[in-house]
């Protein structure tokens, strides 16, 4: 098993809301989905006392709404916690959890359990042995994109006027997510458009700003993605995760995340993600060239390194602009992307000063948590994606990650909190908390999932019944595949959703 890459909100609807509407369902997920809105609030979701309905049988921030918001309405989602809501009590959750976090068969399980406010450690089982995280190294990545990058950072593609007359050279600037048609302002993934960008490069050559007067004629299309340096591919990965679409070869720009087709985000990728995006980018351009008399030849041409106009100096013809790294990191999130998480490491060691190497990436991270204040020295990165099984971290690291998310005084990290799958609705946990066992943290636990064949973790927060936020991380290792493991993770998150545990 690998890390999952199903589409948000395609699992079947949890048992605890099978009787919902499906608007209300709906605004459900909007209330869930808005908890990190009480952040820009206050920094630790924690915030002055709010008069409470004495007749309400659980808390607010646990019920599905009575009625709908208006459209438009500026309300920011749920207020802040309050910070007076009691912490529960280390050895009654303790109790709870020894209940439920066991394997089904081999292996172990590493967890530990913080108030997010204070750091008070309220369980630990072996929290600090490090371990092999799967796909929760991506909180790492994470965390180190927003810092480097910051969260209204975008990443352009653009066409500029080649080294020979009626030559167009499309350049990478990191988006990997660039789409075939026009650029869709609302999505993240085809938010830039190869279309678009081919119509406003047939402009710019019809109006004549490529410097050299109206094209006409035949244009020739080069490509140059240089921008990252060092193999494509890691020697950490396996040739059978690459083979199966887990890892392609890594490039500064590609359709759909790599992807064939948008809508399947299973199966081999594309082997050159860069030129199929040229190849794709030139028969744009040829039918947007069409009207205006201007052919294209066949064929794109990759510019060899240190051949390709600089790019301070070329004129730029067009160019489409990325979703923002603090969407494309809520999107890495909801689907556990490897080859998106891939890509933001590279453009983060970038941003760093460093050369755009899978070696500079990791590098890049491992500084950036440091940096953080997470302890790093038995942490060990092979790559930045998750999929290595060289690398270690501890359920320690990846919680003291999670809450330098909730409550750390970084607020770049905030950032990241929409993009946690919510259990039993969104992303990776879409189709998880369905049991009876573990339906009490549907639409409640947000985590980062992690699966390999014989390792599975689970990495967030959770606001438990008294209105304390809480961040936690169980890592199982050793495990017997196919068993029934990721249930125990579930069951446990949900009972830190039902606490008070006094």
């Amino acid at each position: 098993m690998k890390p999952s890459t199903s589409p948000a909100g395609t699992g079947p609807v949890p048992g605890r809301f099978r009787g919902i509407p499906a608007l209300l369902l709906q605004t459900f997920l909007v209330v869930a989905v808005a908890l990190p809105a009480g952040i820009a609030i206050a920094p630790a979701f924690l915030g002055p006392d709010r008069p409470s309905d004495a007749s309400q049988t659980a808390p607010p921030w646990q019920q599905v709404p009575a009625t709908l918001s208006a459209p438009g309405n500026d309300s920011g989602g749920i207020g802040p916690l309050r910070d007076t809501a009691p912490v529960p009590a280390g050895a009654a959750l303790a109790a709870k959890l020894n209940e439920t976090l066991k394997t089904d068969g081999g292996g172990t399980f590493t967890g530990i359990v913080q108030d997010a406010a204070t750091g008070q450690v309220l369980f630990d089982r072996a929290a600090d042995k490090a371990r092999v995280p799967a796909s929760n190294m991506k909180l790492l990545t994470a965390g180190a994109a927003l810092r480097v990058l910051g969260p209204d950072r975008r990443f352009s593609t653009r066409a500029v006027a080649g080294p020979t007359p009626g030559s167009v050279v499309l350049t990478g600037g990191g988006d990997v997510l660039l789409g075939a048609g026009e650029s869709d302002p609302g999505a993240v993934l085809g938010r830039a458009g190869l279309a678009t960008l081919a119509q406003a490069t047939v402009r710019a050559l019809q109006d004549g700003t490529a410097g050299t007067g109206k094209s006409t004629g035949t244009v020739s299309v080069l490509l140059d993605d240089s921008l990252f340096s060092g193999p494509p591919l890691s020697q950490a990965w396996s040739p059978e995760d690459v083979a199966a679409g887990e890892m392609a070869p890594l490039y500064p720009l590609a359709l759909n995340s790599a992807r064939f087709d948008p809508a399947k985000t299973t199966g081999p990728r594309p082997q050159d993600a860069a030129m199929t995006a040229a190849e794709a980018f030139a028969a744009r351009l040829s039918e947007a060239g069409a009207a205006a008399g201007l052919s294209v030849a066949p064929g794109v041409t990759r510019v060899r390194p240190g051949t390709s106009p600089d790019s301070t100096q070329a004129k730029v013809l067009a160019e489409v602009q990325s979703a923002t790294v603090g969407e494309q990191v809520d999107l890495m999130l909801q689907t556990s992307d490897n080859y998106l998480a891939e890509v933001m490491g590279r453009m983060t060691a970038l941003g760093a000063g460093r050369a755009g190497s899978g070696d500079d990436a990791v590098a890049a991270v491992l500084q950036q948590v440091k940096d953080m204040g997470v302890p790093t020295d038995e942490l060990r990165a092979a790559d930045v994606s998750g999929l290595a099984l060289a690398n270690r971290v501890s359920a320690r690291q990846l919680t003291d990650v999670v809450r330098a998310m909730t409550s750390g005084a970084d607020t770049r990290l905030r950032a990241a909190l929409a993009g946690f799958p919510v259990a039993g609705l969104t992303g990776t946990l879409g189709d998880r908390y369905t049991e009876a066992a573990s339906a009490a943290g549907a639409g409640l636990v947000r985590a980062k999932t992690g699966t390999l064949n014989t390792v599975i973790a689970l990495s967030g927060y959770v606001v438990d019944a008294d209105g304390r936020l809480l961040v936690f991380s169980f890592v199982g290792n050793g495990l017997t595949p196919g068993a029934a493991n990721k249930a125990a993770l579930d069951r446990s998150a949900s009972v830190l959703a039902g606490c008070g545990c006094r």
